[in-house]
């Protein structure tokens, strides 16, 4: 049979058909690599000011989104593609919605470039029953404070960590953050710079007399100990080694685990840095400070977060209520 029979068998191809495959190829020239897409996303995030663990946690679940799909092109990404993803995910509906806020966040970002016409993502929602966190007693931190050793370098440097968190109300990711500039012993206060903070934005915070003199204990120690070691920064919480603590994963945590060490040693069920964090707010209610103040010494844009810090039993919301009658 000759090569002119086989093209008209019953396996032909029209030309027709071929030129719409091929239409479809040269289209696909003009579309985004989802690769190339994420590249630019993340360094825009880094110009940004975006933290770094911030970037590696967006990273690894829209890579694993788009892995689990199958997704090349920006443009292949869709509804279905999304509930399919959330549908095979193998876990709680708690992570379940943070990977779902994660991938939102990612899309915001692609629409803002106008590289997705819609927002048809918005209306995906994932209910959960939140579980709800108690903060830390104010006997219990008193008890902790007591106990840890404090003529240590590590003991002291908890010590003032701790009180600093419950005087302050300041997330612990902070805490590695904060450096001696930010620290005002004149005016006794902290002025906390964007890069900081969660939010991005400046915040000042008051110390009292007791706190600044701690503070002050604390820098001259970290002298030592980087003079020591020849380390070069000016953090207010470091290492004993005197590395900054937000320079490593090893080390970013070592006071959130210096705190579960001590819990599990005094028996204490609910000390750690986001208890402490609750504890703060819970006191500030406590003395009198509206929901709206204590919102904003947290850092928080949104007031339903605070009900939640706050864990006001039904009682004491019917009873406060009675006040406004």
């Amino acid at each position: 049979m000759s090569n002119r029979k086989r093209k008209h068998g019953i396996f032909a191809v029209s030309g027709d058909v071929v030129a719409l495959s091929n239409s479809k190829e040269e289209a696909r020239k003009d579309c985004i690599l989802i690769s190339t897409a994420l590249d630019m996303i993340f360094n825009q995030m880094r110009i940004g000011g975006n933290r770094p663990r911030t970037i590696e946690s967006y990273e690894y679940i829209i890579k694993q989104f788009v892995d689990v799909c199958q997704i090349n092109y920006v443009e292949d990404v869709d509804l279905d593609k999304l509930y399919y993803y959330l549908d095979v995910l193998e876990v709680k509906p708690a992570t379940k919605l943070i990977r779902l806020k994660s991938i939102k966040a990612v899309l915001s970002k692609f629409y803002n470039n106008g590289w997705i016409k819609d927002r048809f993502w918005s209306n995906i929602q994932i209910k959960i029953d939140k579980e709800v966190k108690k903060g830390a007693k104010e006997s219990d931190i008193d008890k902790l404070l007591q106990l840890i050793d404090q003529t240590t370098f590590i003991g002291f440097r908890d010590a003032v960590a701790i009180k600093l968190m419950y005087k302050t109300g300041i997330r612990i990711r902070t805490l590695g953050e904060l450096r001696e500039c930010h620290i005002d012993f004149e005016k006794l206060c902290m002025n906390l710079d964007g890069s900081t903070l969660k939010n991005h934005k400046f915040f000042k915070l008051p110390i009292n007399e007791e706190l600044a003199e701690m503070l002050k204990m604390l820098i001259n120690l970290n002298d030592g100990i980087r003079a020591h070691y020849r380390v070069d920064n000016k953090n207010v919480f470091i290492t004993q080694n005197g590395l900054a603590m937000n320079t490593s994963k090893s080390s970013n945590y070592a006071i959130s685990k210096q705190l579960n060490k001590y819990a599990k040693r005094i028996g204490l069920e609910n000390i750690n840095a986001h208890a402490i964090r609750r504890a703060y707010a819970k006191k500030l209610h406590d003395k009198g400070a509206s929901i709206a103040l204590i919102s904003k010494a947290l850092g928080h844009s949104d007031l339903a977060v605070i009900t939640q810090y706050l864990d006001l039993d039904v009682e004491e919301v019917a009873s406060n209520l009675r006040d406004f009658l």
